[in-house]
């Protein structure tokens, strides 16, 4: 039987000796030179031949893959923020007490990701928001690229002129001609743990989209910089200050191979409960995962839900001094490749989980069966948010019944008043 069918081009050896690995050990595979068919872990330019229209090519019940067919409406850049802005203008629409807003007209509830435009199309609309706070520092990115490449910062508008044909009318170039980016507030008031600018690696395993139902893993962590931080405008051009991605980390002077610039989630948890307190660090992390339910649940809806698929998701959290999480991405496929020994324990364990989860005991896949495993495969995985379970307890509903009660969004009044805490993707 087949789990994942065709071919790859893998980025490292390693990514594929830990893959082939965990399949032999289930016995799924058996590698010889006269097979006809391999067990393959899909890149996502696989995942768009096969569920291609031209080719027609269909899957079988006993094939499952590790991409939903229209994954980049969540993993690109510019339509995950796109997809957000729309989620909350629905939950604006039906009165939901989601899309709450303060007396400055910001989202209470649903004010994650950073305030972000697309370029070209939104140069105007930048050139307004950029007018009104003319000291700001904004970050682009292309909307198609990984790994940090391509990015930038800057603080004037003459510093993106490149992008218009012609300066007068702040037009630019046409869409086809000129490669699509993402220009974003920089959070330049980033936590600082040794005076080093870090972000969250976080994985999460979406089995299905409708009904929703994700798991998040236990063993996220931290990649820091190699340099100190500064917002100093000098140090705009400096990416071993500002970019936490390990591709540009590990080019840099102070680089430790040996830790490779790393923390474990559960040492950043140790660390904010003894200088910041339990309490605090717990609502941080409730603040994560409401973050990353509200993405899932911003894309559902235009998800392709095939029932051969499922995800795990790589994604990029920062946090700012005053504790306040922000979604700057999500990847489509994370890294695999270990730069330290702990790294390759981590990724062979995250794989592992992962193909429990989505072939429970081993058993031939059926893409047919409820994909609910049992609780003791999880391994290092949990239940982030059930949509069913969350539907049968009333859960939902019961916070759209009831604008403005925190305990439904991030409880944080169940967590005052010493009582259970209870969230709505529980």
């Amino acid at each position: 039987f087949r789990i994942m069918a065709g071919k790859v081009k893998w980025v490292t050896d390693i990514e594929k000796s830990v893959l082939i690995n965990n399949f032999e050990k289930r016995g799924w595979i058996q590698v010889a030179e006269n097979e006809d068919w391999n067990f393959y872990w899909m890149s996502v330019q696989t995942i768009r031949n096969v569920f291609s229209v031209e080719t027609g090519y269909r899957l079988s019940d006993d094939q499952i893959v590790n991409h939903f067919p229209n994954h980049y409406e969540l993993t690109r850049k510019d339509l995950m923020v796109k997809n957000i802005k729309r989620y909350r203008k629905e939950l604006e629409k039906e009165g939901s007490p989601l899309a709450e807003k303060d007396e400055n007209g910001k989202y209470i509830y649903l004010d994650f990701v950073p305030v972000t435009f697309m370029l070209p199309a939104d140069y105007n609309l930048f050139v307004e928001e950029f007018r009104k706070n003319p000291c700001s520092t904004w970050i682009m990115k292309p909307c198609g690229k990984a790994q940090g490449k391509g990015i930038f910062l800057i603080n004037k508008l003459s510093q993106i002129k490149k992008w218009s044909r012609d300066s007068k009318t702040s037009s630019f170039v046409s869409q086809s001609s000129k490669e699509a980016y993402v220009i974003s507030l920089y959070i330049n008031n980033p936590l600082l743990i040794g005076g080093k600018k870090f972000d969250l690696r976080l994985y999460v395993l979406v089995s299905t989209y409708r009904p929703l139902r994700c798991y998040m893993y236990k063993l996220g962590f931290c990649r820091f910089c190699t340099v100190k931080y500064t917002p100093s405008t000098s140090e705009l051009d400096n990416m071993f200050v500002h970019l936490t991605n390990v591709a540009i980390q590990k080019h840099g002077d102070d680089y430790n191979h040996i830790h490779g610039g790393k923390w474990t989630v559960s040492n950043l948890r140790l660390y904010l409960e003894s200088t910041r307190g339990k309490e605090v660090t717990n609502k941080l992390f409730d603040e994560i995962h409401w973050i990353i339910v509200q993405s899932l649940k911003a894309v559902a809806p235009v998800m392709n839900n095939d029932k051969h698929c499922f995800e795990c998701y790589g994604y990029d959290i920062i946090i700012d001094d005053k504790l306040k999480p922000w979604l700057i991405e999500v990847n489509a496929s994370p890294s695999l490749t270990s730069s330290t020994a702990n790294d390759r324990i981590l990724k062979y364990n995250l794989i592992n989980d992962t193909l429990n989860i989505a072939v429970p005991n081993g058993e031939i896949p059926d893409c047919k069966w409820n994909k609910s495993p049992p609780k003791e495969v999880l391994g290092n995985y949990e239940v982030l948010y059930d949509e069913e379970m969350a539907q049968s307890d009333g859960t939902d509903r019961d916070l759209r019944g009831r604008p403005g009660q925190s305990t439904g969004v991030k409880g944080s009044r169940a967590r005052d008043s010493g009582k259970p805490v209870l969230t709505t993707w529980k």
